[in-house]
């Protein structure tokens, strides 16, 4: 049977890009992206020339068929979405499952992702750390599922829009005034900037600028007794 690779891209910065993943799209027949033209970008960059198919969130199932039937060829396929690891907050998860039940191998090829890489530099450990990605863009929802996530007292990861950004801040500053929160923007690209404070801090922060650009992430620190280091951090 032939292998789909789950191919790790990188978030900004194409230095990034692993050697791995470098001979594994020089290696395979065909490869799916979450928007061909983005993923062209890169493939121009690194050299590379290969059939490319699309497969986006929104049509991930009939996309899927498709490639499955390639696979079911003998071909081996690449999947790369628009930036980071597939699956984790983009489209990858639903063909990775759909080719490991058709029988086929399904291969991780690790990379970037902004989750991982703004945990690195958070500065904050703890045995639990609950990743959320995108909340709700609905105000309601959006502070509903806020308000259970931070009631668990976890560290959380949660990525937002630069539209939103102030919004979501405010609503941790609303209901648990006291959280530490580290916020990435644009990580790993020319104007990456992180910011750490209390959630009141960084929204003013955020708010007093007139235009807030990017993509971010945010961590929220968790209060658990986990939080400690050390010898400590078990009893």
């Amino acid at each position: 049977m032939a292998t789909l690779y789950i191919v790790g891209t990188p978030i900004g910065n194409l230095g990034d890009i692993t050697f791995r993943a470098v001979e594994t799209f020089k290696s395979v027949d065909v490869i799916a992206a979450e928007d061909t033209r983005h993923t062209l970008q890169l493939l121009n960059h690194l050299g590379i020339k290969k059939p490319l198919v699309s497969c986006r969130s929104q049509n991930e199932g009939t996309a899927g068929q498709k490639i499955i039937k390639i696979l079911d060829e003998g071909q081996d396929v690449a999947y790369a979405s628009d930036a980071g690891t597939p699956g984790v907050s983009d489209p990858g998860a639903v063909l990775a499952g759909m080719a490991r039940a058709a029988g086929h191998k399904v291969v991780p090829i690790p990379g970037p992702s902004a989750f991982a890489s703004l945990v690195s530099v958070a500065g904050a450990g703890g045995k639990t750390l609950v990743f959320e990605g995108f909340l709700s863009p609905k105000p309601g929802r959006r502070r509903s599922r806020l308000r259970e996530l931070l009631a668990t007292g976890d560290a959380v990861v949660l990525y937002e829009s630069p539209f939103r950004v102030v919004k979501l801040l405010t609503d941790i500053a609303d209901i648990d005034g006291g959280r530490r929160v580290v916020v990435g923007r644009e990580l790993t690209k020319i104007h990456e900037e992180i910011v750490e404070g209390t959630a009141a801090d960084v929204r003013d922060d955020f708010a007093g600028r007139d235009k807030v650009l990017g993509e971010f992430a945010v961590f929220i620190s968790g209060v658990k007794k986990a939080q400690l280091s050390g010898e400590f951090a078990d009893n």
